[in-house]
């Protein structure tokens, strides 16, 4: 074989490059840095409670990102990144009623190309304030004893407390080029019921930040299908006003069914439902009893909650603080498998699954200090759509052409 040799080297090299030329001028060149506009959410939870009473004006505070933000088939702030902020403002609880104040404002955000864009978030949390109840007692002394009414001007109101896993909102501050080298691709198949449970606490806390109930059950339902179910398997909803209770005791006496809850807290926010099954031979001091948080997880498009659930087996008064509790069965994985058990009954159930807790919980205790023991694993409940849904479901069908 020959190689004929070309006459014209510079017009051999044109018709080489030529192709490549062609080609290139088809392809769009791929973006270097992806645009990350001004004013997009990032959704957060703080890492810590922060109290007005030992809070100082230029503390730095923690948040963790809840949600991953992506952009161009880029993830550019992963769930988990850090953001952080500030106190601008304190006020502890004051006399004439007055709660304290806390002022956060959030400075920054990481992302996950390790560098960090600016953030845009103020907000202001008070503490209950105690005026009406203040001038109340006011009125009673000077009814009772002048003198004494202005001693009242000096009771206090609550501190401000901005509990673990309180969620918040910020913003980007400005317009930002984000380098695409080194971002993680979005994930498309994101399991609603893992992420969640990446951020969920292992237990609840009070108002005031204490630690408490573990977290033991994961309900998969609608909200219209969650009430329906417990409602046919015959629990029903506490009254949310203590105000009540010694009327209803004393109306209704050992039939009072619906003995209100404490609030307890998860992601900062107290229980949405809080429901009763009580003993049918003692009423008031025995009832199976669980709180249910909206977790705003998702999977295939039905809601995920969590529930915190305890036996309670007899009331206990605790002296020095001359305040009525319940005891509570520290067998705490009985109450969990015992509320399966009911929903089984009552055919509600479409799956049952035992996942682990975000941190083991083998043995803790109650916010008012009542020990419990667990095998650390949550149970998952899936519900089937109610008659609620199957009626609605049915009404659509029935009006399409």
């Amino acid at each position: 074989m020959s190689w004929t040799k070309c006459s014209a080297p510079p017009l051999c090299t044109l018709f080489l490059l030529l192709p490549h030329a062609l080609v290139s001028q088809g392809l769009p060149t791929a973006p270097a840095a992806l645009d990350l506009p001004r004013g997009t959410p990032v959704e957060l939870q703080s890492v810590q409670t922060i109290s007005s009473a030992r809070a100082r004006k230029g503390d730095r505070v923690g948040f963790i990102v809840s949600k991953d933000v992506q952009a161009g088939g880029f993830t550019i702030i992963g769930a988990g990144a850090r953001a952080e902020g500030s106190i601008i403002g304190v006020k502890g609880k004051r006399p004439l009623g007055m709660g304290g104040d806390l002022i956060i404002k959030l400075d920054s955000v990481e992302l996950t190309s390790g560098e960090s864009v600016a953030l845009v978030a103020r907000k202001e949390f008070k503490g209950k304030s105690h005026t009406i109840r203040m001038g109340v007692a006011m009125a009673i002394a000077a009814a009772i004893y002048l003198p004494a009414a202005p001693a009242f001007l000096l009771a206090r109101g609550r501190d401000s407390t901005v509990l673990s896993g309180t969620e918040l909102t910020a913003y980007t501050r400005s317009d930002s080029a984000v380098e695409m080298a080194g971002l993680p691709l979005a994930r498309e198949n994101i399991s609603g019921l893992g992420d969640m449970l990446k951020m969920l606490p292992s237990r609840v806390t009070n108002a005031e930040g204490r630690e408490g109930d573990m977290l033991n059950l994961i309900f998969q339902a609608k909200e219209e299908d969650l009430q329906e179910a417990f409602a046919h398997a015959g629990w029903v909803k506490v009254e949310k006003s203590k105000r009540l209770i010694v009327w209803h005791l004393l109306w209704q006496r050992k039939h009072y069914t619906k003995l209100p809850m404490d609030r307890l807290y998860v992601f900062g926010r107290a229980q949405d439902y809080s429901y009763a099954l009580p003993d049918p031979l003692s009423i008031v001091a025995r009832r199976h009893h669980l709180r249910i948080w909206k977790t705003g997880g998702v999977v295939d498009g039905v809601p995920l909650w969590v529930a915190a659930a305890t036996h309670d087996i007899s009331i206990h008064l605790v002296k020095h603080k001359f305040r009525l509790f319940h005891r509570i069965d520290p067998n705490v994985d009985a109450e969990r498998d015992f509320i399966a058990g009911n929903l089984s009954e009552a055919k509600f159930l479409t799956r049952e699954e035992y996942v682990n807790c975000p941190e083991p919980v083998s043995g803790a205790q109650t916010a008012t200090g009542q020990p419990y023991y667990s095998d650390s694993r949550m149970l998952l409940l899936e519900l089937r759509p109610g008659q609620t849904s199957t009626s609605a479901a049915t009404q659509i069908a029935g009006k399409l052409p």
